[in-house]
């Protein structure tokens, strides 16, 4: 078969499969993972060469740890240390003790054999918690936050569990860690991160001034790539080289650039990764012992995520945001294969222990989306209600006069100025990532969704004067203005908006302080254009302010018929007529200026 045969394969399978499983809720990743058991070897045989697919579809993985490190900035990633290094850390040890002794006393597995079934099933799926997450919008969260720490250390893991392999094997003398490897894995480190720090903008920037948009996406895939091939040769996964990578550049001026290149790639390998997941499920094992395989996926997924949830409220995790921790790492992870790939290689396990795990991870990862669903649908309801995500507690001592809703560009501004002006304020602001940023600079700022009305109670909505609703999202700008509407009609807003849309729907709810977010800075640089073309300095501002009040008023005149297309359509063109035949009465009106440059 062709390649692209089995390319027209996979998009057939995905393109069928993904948007049935998101239109009933399950998630794309499940969809995925369905379509390659069907196309795969046991079902309609369409592809049988997984290993090859598997080793391609890998790249995804790894764009998607880098693409995680662009997020990441050194500072963020230091805040992290304690649940990465603790709670990370805690994870392995005390799953991979449980399943030990559940492999050694219930299925008489030997002592390494358990030692290092254990090990493996201890590892939760990067690619498959970080994609489900992402769909749910839950990475900020604090589980999704917790859950993230506790896979970067499984990955950092997975390097001395390799290590140890051929240590337990027969011939345990052959790959004995020498002094030598650990060199030259701290050489890896060293030039990676020399690299990263010294090198790599100075290429960029040569790369995005003289070559082409498609240069640059080169550019970005070779530095993911070595960075991975790096830690690769020195013994680590090549995730964790491309995490590292991501990391570097974490601050520097092409991270969105470099997201936007390789979002496209990420999506469709990570795709085509989930898929060879699918693919490699050896339905003849399910066939022959399915018992076997239901009590090992239902013992896997119930023993990791007890340890999950008790070890999260050992580290004082809320109960809401450890139960989400506990239901979204319980399943094995793609690691697993490389480790009992290894075990079996060092004759650590036999070819129907390695099988049957194979087939209990793949397996749990598919389970983990029903899981989740479960827990959101049902379980959190009948445990919490309707309860509203933890947020961050406010002072009741504090009734400042202004709330800021929105702390991004514009809500800073307004910030500085009230904090230079020595009026309180109280800032909420929905990005844990932004929160910790300011906070890292001594600002005082509280994580919360502004449009609960919970918390604009707790930040005392009823007795502040002014709520200036500075939020970027504009859904998330109309609920926040409806809640406030609703809640605390006595409390003025005022409003930043993106567009006249925007503007639209806010005065619909009777807000009328609407700040077009690039509106005055746009008449401003029209201003100086005018100037610069000899205008005189009154000249460019009276006509600046005659576009500006009839903008306005037009703005006003073209909210009774805003959710009419065709006659907002007809309203634009009349009020673009009108605002003409104005300016050209106006410059009838009055001699032309002189130009100050030729030509114009």
């Amino acid at each position: 078969m062709t390649l692209l045969e089995q390319a027209a394969i996979y998009l057939g399978a995905a393109i069928i499969a993904v948007p049935l499983f998101n239109r009933l809720g399950f998630g794309s990743i499940l969809g995925y993972l369905i379509a390659g058991i069907a196309i795969g070897p046991g079902v309609l045989g369409l592809v049988t060469d997984v290993d090859n697919i598997f080793h391609f579809a890998e790249l995804g993985v790894v764009l998607l740890l880098f693409l995680i490190g662009l997020e990441l900035q050194p500072s963020r990633l230091w805040v992290l240390r304690r649940s990465i290094f603790g709670l990370g850390a805690a994870q392995v040890l005390v799953t991979a003790m449980a399943l030990a002794a559940a492999g050694w006393w219930l299925m008489g597995l030997n002592f390494t054999a358990a030692i290092v079934a254990g090990l493996g099933l201890s590892l939760s799926s990067t690619a498959f918690v970080v994609q489900l997450l992402a769909e749910k919008k839950q990475l900020a969260t604090l589980s999704g936050r917790s859950a993230f720490a506790v896979l970067l250390f499984q990955d950092l893991a997975v390097v001395p569990m390799l290590a140890l392999i051929p240590l337990l094997g027969p011939h345990s003398g052959q790959g004995v860690i020498t002094p030598g490897a650990v060199l030259v894995a701290l050489a890896a480190f060293v030039i990676l991160i020399a690299v990263g720090h010294f090198l790599l903008r100075p290429v960029f920037r040569l790369v995005a001034s003289a070559g082409g948009p498609e240069i640059f996406t080169a550019a970005t895939l070779l530095v993911v790539i070595g960075a991975a091939l790096l830690m690769e040769m020195a013994g680590f996964s090549m995730a964790l080289g491309a995490f590292l990578a991501g990391v570097l550049l974490a601050d520097s001026e092409y991270r969105h650039e470099l997201e936007a290149n390789l979002q496209p790639f990420k999506g469709l390998l990570l795709g085509l990764f989930f898929i060879a997941v699918g693919m490699s499920v050896n339905l003849e094992v399910v066939g022959e012992r399915p018992l076997v395989i239901a009590a090992l996926v239902c013992g896997l997924l119930l023993i990791k995520a007890t340890v999950l949830y008790a070890l999260a409220r050992l580290f004082r995790i809320d109960g809401h945001h450890a139960r989400n921790l506990a239901l979204v790492l319980p399943q094995g992870g793609e690691f697993a294969f490389v480790l009992f790939g290894a075990a079996f290689e060092h004759q650590v396990l036999g070819r129907d222990l390695v099988d049957l795990l194979i087939v209990a991870v793949t397996l749990s990862m598919a389970a983990t989306p029903a899981l989740y669903l479960f827990n959101e649908r049902v379980l959190q309801r009948w445990l919490e209600g309707e309860k509203p995500p933890v947020f961050d507690s406010i002072n009741e001592d504090e009734a400042p006069p202004v709330i800021i809703a929105g702390f991004g560009r514009v809500g800073q501004i307004v910030g500085r100025v009230l904090r230079m002006s020595q009026i309180p304020f109280t800032a909420l602001e929905i990005s844990q990532t932004q929160v910790d940023f300011v906070r890292k600079f001594g600002g005082k700022l509280y994580y919360g969704d502004a449009s609960r009305v919970e918390l604009l109670r707790a930040a005392h909505a009823d007795k502040a004067r002014l709520l200036v609703l500075a939020i970027n999202d504009i859904e998330a700008s109309v609920k926040t203005a409806r809640t406030v509407r609703q809640h605390f009609p006595n409390l003025e807003i005022l409003a930043r908006v993106r567009n006249r849309h925007h503007a639209h729907l806010l005065m619909e709810l009777g807000i009328r302080v609407l700040v077009r977010e690039v509106y005055f800075s746009s008449l401003e640089l029209t201003r100086n254009v005018l100037s610069r073309l000899g205008f005189s300095e009154a000249q460019a501002r009276l006509t600046v302010n005659t576009f500006r009040e009839y903008d306005e008023d037009a703005l006003v005149k073209q909210h009774a018929i805003h959710q009419d297309e065709k006659m907002m359509i007809q309203g634009v063109k009349a009020a673009a007529r009108e605002l003409e035949a104005l300016f050209e009465s106006d410059i009838k009106s009055r001699a032309r200026p002189e130009s100050k440059k030729a030509g114009v």
